[in-house]
């Protein structure tokens, strides 16, 4: 497999928690960035990972999960701008949402069950990808990434609060071994 493997950044990370800048150059180290990317999601057996995720601070994400039918979908996006149904016609999908920033916890997050993320692929080609299930989540939590935000900051205080006490325990825990 192409791409080489780059320790994911943690929570608390400056990076992590600012918009990213648009990409501009649709080149061979992009090729070479999303290649990294893949190899360390699949690394730590992730579905999705945003550049800031690796430290790069570039609005760029790849994925690779299933919609609602079970048909595995993946590739990268690059420039991404996610749009969502109407409130009107908004479904909630009410499921446990985890994210490789924040590793261990799990938490019950509510997000609309279809997306659509309109953007770039790779050479700069425009592409657009539509997600029901844990697809639609996918776009939605790496393209909150790109925007400089994580999971735990659309969960509830007291939900956001155990969430870091776990991972910070699990952390020191693993720390300590």
């Amino acid at each position: 497999m192409a791409g080489r493997v780059r320790p994911i950044t943690l929570v608390g990370t400056p990076v992590l928690h600012q918009a990213c800048r648009p990409v501009e150059e649709f080149d061979e180290a992009l090729r070479e960035l999303t290649d990294d990317m893949f190899a360390s999601m699949y690394e730590a057996e992730g579905v999705g990972l945003a550049a800031n995720q690796i430290g790069v601070d570039l609005r760029v994400f790849v994925y690779d999960c299933p919609d609602a039918d079970g048909e595995r979908r993946k590739g990268a996006v690059v420039n991404p701008v996610l749009e969502l149904p109407a409130l009107s016609d908004r479904r909630l999908d009410d499921d446990e949402e985890g994210c490789l920033s924040v590793p261990g916890p799990h938490a019950r997050l509510a997000r609309p069950d279809h997306a659509t993320v309109h953007g770039f692929d790779v050479r700069g080609e425009p592409i657009t990808v539509e997600g029901t299930g844990l697809l639609a989540r996918c776009l939605q939590h790496e393209t909150d990434h790109l925007e400089g935000k994580l999971y735990i900051d659309r969960l509830s205080a007291r939900s956001r609060k155990k969430v870091l006490k776990e991972f910070e325990a699990l952390r020191a825990e693993h720390t300590e071994n």
